[in-house]
């Protein structure tokens, strides 16, 4: 017995010694990582459908303050109309409140454009219409990273904004890194509306009690080049007085009423023949206007042509004018019997509305 416990105490002792043994360690090098976080540049993604909204100047035939314009078919806007987006914006590094979400108006696509208007953080868009994609991988939505922002561009004087230029939304981070929307839009800000009108509206020597036709005349749409404004187009007019004291009567008074006057219109495919209120030779009647301070009577009554079809249920397509385009006008006057005197004082009146 003795014998067997002396040699489990020295099998202890052996056990007790090894693993101080193989404890022992060698000196040896280290790793110090160099870790260099990208600088990601921010994305933005048109979400939806862009809005051009009517201002409160000048209301248009079917559109009023804060309407959606949509019958503006052409890149042009005016002061106080505005235009506005809801963009994603994404940040793999942070989306915190260093990023600066802007409208840029400019000479030159994509970034570095004027800043005309910073965008409202948050808004309301359906995530899916963004169409969120990093070369040809689709991006999830994830709030850590990307957050909606909303851009409204008010269209400023003549005197800052006036001509064509590019807009887009661009981003930029706290690292001055930028990013732009894609879909850069071109547009012809504040054109100038203008109306040409060729020939004179002169008749001589009318016999009371009969019908004369003067020559014709070419009324067009001189807006600027490249604007792309379409006018839809007016007539109005006064009576007409004799300057000269001469004893004029026509038939029973010194005045020449403008209800004696009728035109004929014709523009491309479109004519008067086509209105209805043409008497049998195509010839309509002039409303009485010196401004176009009626509206309603004016969109009801003052359309130079009147036909049945219609652009976006409010425009007569024969009444539309592009730039550089002309409707060609023929007046009539039924001069009354008896009448007397030179009536050179009066007018008619062209009005070319931007739709």
């Amino acid at each position: 017995m003795r014998t067997l416990f002396t040699a489990l105490v020295l099998g202890l002792l052996v056990l007790s010694i090894l693993p101080a043994v193989l404890a022992v360690t060698t000196p040896g090098g280290e790793l110090n990582p160099d870790i260099t976080v990208e600088k990601f540049a921010p994305r933005v993604w048109l979400c939806g459908e862009r809005v051009v909204t009517d201002d409160d100047v000048e209301p248009g035939r079917r559109t009023g303050t804060g309407d959606t314009m949509y019958e503006r078919i052409n890149n042009y806007a005016f002061e106080g109309e505005q235009i506005q987006w809801t963009v994603l914006v994404m940040d793999k590094n942070k989306i915190d409140q260093n990023i600066d979400v802007y409208a840029t108006v400019g000479s030159t696509q994509g970034v570095g454009n004027d800043i005309e208007v910073n965008c409202l953080r948050g808004g309301e868009a359906n995530f899916e219409t963004c169409n969120a994609r990093i070369e040809e991988e689709y991006v999830e939505w994830d709030s850590d990273l990307m957050d909606y922002f909303t851009c409204i561009l008010t269209v400023e004087t003549p005197a800052s904004m006036y001509g064509e230029y590019w807009i887009t939304v661009e981003a930029t981070d706290g690292d001055g890194m930028s990013g732009a929307m894609a879909e850069n839009e071109y547009w012809f800000l504040n054109p100038v509306v203008a109306l040409s009108i060729d020939g004179d509206l002169t008749f001589e020597n009318v016999r009371p009690g009969t019908d004369a036709y003067s020559s014709t005349v070419l009324v067009g749409n001189d807006a600027d080049a490249g604007s792309g404004v379409l006018l839809d187009m007016f007539i109005s007019g006064t009576d007409f007085y004799d300057s000269s004291s001469s004893g004029a009567r026509c038939p029973d008074s010194n005045v020449l009423r403008l209800a004696n006057f009728r035109y004929f219109a014709a523009n491309g495919a479109y004519s008067t023949l086509q209105d209805s209120r043409r008497d049998a030779e195509g010839y309509v009647n002039i409303e009485y206007g010196t401004g176009f301070n009626d509206p309603n009577a004016f969109y009801n009554n003052a359309e130079i042509v009147q036909t049945s079809q219609q652009l976006f249920s409010a425009y007569y397509i024969g009444n539309l004018l592009f730039p550089g385009s002309e409707m060609a006008i023929t007046f009539k006057l039924n001069l009354p019997e008896p009448c007397t005197g030179d009536f050179d004082t009066g007018s008619i009146y062209f009005w070319g509305e931007a739709v």
